[in-house]
């Protein structure tokens, strides 16, 4: 017996059939994808400009660096949370449930690495929004005494008495600092008390 081989027209055209049959197929998920992502795009945009009107009317001028880190890590959440919702919707829900399960694993790893940077972060926050604690003050922290020359997220600058600019991690500066006060006991003004 001899074996006939499919010629090379009939693969050719059930190849190409099958591969049209499944476009056609998937058409709709790409499609309902492609729509999705459209409206997330969008409203993903107005989310951040509602949140940055808001946290710019909550946060000074100079609290800017609160601002931009808040709508940073919203925008963050609210991508990676579009792309799982993307990966269901095109049929890869099992790759999405990985993807979100491996993440949180990561995420804990990263932050665990992270944490003393992290723990600067907080505490800028937070001396960045105490009103006894500004540029120009004079304070006593973390065995430094000086003026209090910039805040950022992370770090504190502080001018020492001895004219070196001192730089401290502000999880150590938001752990204790003293306010300096003048010889009549009280506290002495600082530039940004001067200028209002």
């Amino acid at each position: 017996m001899l074996l006939q081989l499919p010629s090379q027209a009939n693969v050719v055209s059930s190849v190409t059939a099958e591969f049209v049959r499944d476009i056609i197929a998937v058409f709709p998920r790409l499609l309902s994808g492609t729509v999705f992502l459209v409206l997330v795009y969008l409203l993903i945009r107005f989310i951040k400009a509602v949140l940055r009107s808001a946290l710019g009317r909550l946060y000074a001028d100079e609290e800017q660096l609160i601002v931009d880190l808040g709508v940073t890590m919203a925008s963050l959440l609210l991508w990676f949370g579009a792309g799982l919702t993307l990966l269901k919707i095109v049929g890869m829900g099992d790759v999405a449930a990985s993807l979100g399960t491996a993440t949180g694993f990561v995420a804990l790893g990263v932050a665990f690495a992270l944490k003393e940077m992290l723990a600067d972060t907080v505490a800028g926050v937070y001396l960045l929004q105490d009103a006894d604690f500004n540029e120009g003050d004079r304070v006593t922290t973390a065995s430094v005494t000086g003026t209090v020359t910039g805040i950022d997220l992370r770090k504190t600058r502080i001018r020492g008495d001895d004219g070196d600019l001192i730089v401290v991690a502000n999880r150590d500066v938001e752990k204790k600092w003293v306010q300096e006060v003048d010889s009549d006991g009280e506290v002495e003004e600082s530039a940004a008390d001067v200028g209002a």
